[in-house]
């Protein structure tokens, strides 16, 4: 079976800096994937990788079947990144917002309601323009856009910030249902505990590199915080 993700000596670099610094992994199809490490490890940047929206500075990567080095665009299609930004328009409504990322993915107007329903966006909420919304609502609409794509590749940052718990477990189930349904989920968090729930395999990424990959989630062995990369010191 081919690998959802594969990546050989992998390096990328922010600015002249290794953030990935020789990185071997391979992600079968159907797994949750949970990376593991300290603050600036690079597991922010190993999910923009896989995302399409860093470049290889050397090594090989797939994403999906695509050569990282030769059809970076390809992969941007067909995968969906949750990341510290909302990826959102202000001045649109939250409809909107999930109806332009539905369009975008050819996905129909009952997919778009589907998603808004399961975030609880519908009502005086989907009228709402973003730049109106709470931190948690945002976070929500953001989801919502991810899900409605239907992507083959989940890439999740810190996924459950800014969340109730009711928000929280739906994004869980959300998860589950799309490992289930064949996408592959890869994130990042440092709510290990909540994690643990969805029995992911562990890839530890310490200084750029991937130390081990076969562990399981025991939150009483991974106290690690997620890093928190800013998004803009990658072009």
């Amino acid at each position: 079976m081919e690998s959802a993700v594969r990546l050989r000596a992998a390096v990328t670099l922010l600015g002249r800096f290794p953030a990935l610094a020789g990185v071997d992994l391979d992600i079968s199809p159907g797994e949750i994937v949970l990376l593991k490490g300290p603050n600036g490890a690079g597991k922010t940047t190993l999910l923009r990788l896989c995302a399409g929206l860093c470049s290889l500075a050397s090594g090989q990567g797939w994403v999906l079947g695509h050569d990282l080095n030769e059809e970076r665009r390809m992969v941007r299609r067909r995968v969906a990144l949750l990341g510290h930004r909302t990826g959102l328009y202000d001045d649109l409504t939250v409809a909107e917002n999930v109806s332009f990322w539905a369009q975008a993915a050819g996905a129909s107007r009952q997919d778009v309601d589907e998603a808004m329903e399961r975030l609880s966006l519908t009502g005086r909420l989907a009228d709402t323009r973003v730049g109106r919304l709470s931190a948690g609502q945002r976070r929500r609409a953001s989801i919502a856009s991810l899900v409605v794509r239907r992507p083959e590749l989940w890439l999740l940052d810190e996924p459950h910030a800014g969340l109730d718990q009711q928000s929280r477990d739906t994004v869980d189930t959300l998860v589950r249902g799309a490992a289930a349904a064949g996408a592959t989920v890869v994130l990042a968090t440092h709510e290990l505990e909540r994690i643990a729930v969805l029995e992911p395999r562990v890839v530890s990424v310490v200084g750029g590199m991937v130390r081990t990959a076969d562990e399981s989630a025991d939150p009483q062995n991974q106290n690690n915080p997620s890093d928190a990369e800013d998004d803009r010191r990658v072009s």
